[in-house]
């Protein structure tokens, strides 16, 4: 175990058999269409507020097209988007804050991105609570491409309210 929790092996997932795929973030991540950025959940631990998910980055996403011509690749912010959904996933699933209440992005801290992720190739998010409360949660997130470490950013999330009062109903 590092000072950054526990160090995992972002290869040793069963990506075939998640805990969770796209229906079950969806009932607790209210992203839709192109801005859904997980795939899939492969690991969760409590005790260690660790948790593992992944994005499959394919030719038909949105950003494909026009970022860049003839050189796709997943833009840094999309990154960070993927790792503010998962850190949410874990907020909702864990019951951290009240029930129903959504996880907004409060910030993105010490980010820094050493490899592309193309069309194609499965961004490993693994995520480690280093503040995890109620009223603010900052988790550690690293992403992955095979074992090539891509980016890694902190990001701070802070609950924005219930669900349906969000929504007006």
């Amino acid at each position: 175990m590092s000072a950054e929790g526990p160090v995992l092996d972002p290869t040793a997932f069963d990506f075939s058999r998640p805990i969770a795929w796209i229906e079950e973030i969806r009932a607790v991540n209210p992203h839709r269409y192109e801005f859904e950025m997980l795939t899939g959940i492969v690991h969760v631990d409590p005790s260690a507020h660790v948790i593992v998910g992944f994005k499959d980055a394919t030719p038909d996403d949105f950003w494909t097209r026009g970022h860049m011509p003839g050189f796709p690749l997943m833009p840094g912010v999309l990154m960070c988007e993927a790792a503010a959904q998962l850190c949410g996933y874990y907020y909702a699933t864990q019951k951290i804050g009240e029930a129903g209440s959504l996880l907004g992005l409060g910030g993105v801290d010490e980010a820094k991105f050493v490899r592309t992720v193309r069309p194609g190739e499965r961004l490993v998010l693994v995520g480690t609570g280093l503040r995890v409360h109620r009223r603010l949660t900052r988790f550690l997130v690293k992403g992955y491409v095979g074992a090539e470490r891509a980016f890694e950013a902190v990001i701070t999330g802070v609950p924005l309210g219930k669900m349906e009062e969000l929504r007006g109903a």
